[in-house]
């Protein structure tokens, strides 16, 4: 006597989903990855000796900028004294997360980016204008350099060494 066969499986989809319209990805259900892998786990965040080296990285960058951009024009600039604040706390919090001492870090860091930025812009004025190099103004007279800064500092100089910071804590912010 002989055994009934069988009828041969239908080819299985992929989590015992039907195909629709060709797609054999049609009948996954929620959560399932496609092709099996899920997807790689995200960038570790809460790194603070990360962050505030991130921070200090950026601020020297964005200082070296910011005075080379005010030095060729030969004034200040508000929005750039936001920019380099505001770029020093979004990079720091992205890469060592939004806690607090990174955002901290990033505004004491930004105000000192303003404020050497504002040295470069005045080291390169008084390059030009005393016919020199300005590797000569600013590394072997900086000190002169400091006490001109303080003679011609006026309330828009503070002003840009407070936006700086502030809008480190906004870039902080944004970021997290």
């Amino acid at each position: 006597m002989s055994q009934p066969v069988q009828p041969p499986n239908p080819p299985q989809q992929p989590y015992g989903g039907q195909p629709a319209d060709g797609n054999p990805y049609a009948g996954q259900q929620p959560g399932q990855f496609a092709g099996g892998f899920p997807p790689a786990p995200p960038a570790a965040r809460g790194n603070v000796g990360l962050g505030v080296l991130t921070a200090l990285g950026t601020a020297i960058v964005a200082a070296i900028l910011y005075g080379v951009i005010a030095g060729s024009i030969e004034r200040e600039v508000g929005y750039a004294a936001i920019g380099v604040g505001f770029l020093v706390g979004f990079a720091a919090s992205k890469v060592g997360g939004p806690l607090p001492a990174v955002g901290a870090a990033s505004a004491v860091f930004s105000l000192g980016a303003v404020f050497l930025g504002q040295l470069v812009a005045m080291s390169m004025i008084l390059a030009d204008g005393l016919g020199v190099g300005f590797s000569e103004v600013f590394f072997e007279h900086f000190g002169d350099v400091v006490d001109v800064w303080k003679q011609e500092a006026d309330f828009m100089t503070y002003l840009f060494l407070l936006l700086g910071p502030v809008a480190a804590f906004g870039g902080a912010r944004k970021a997290a």
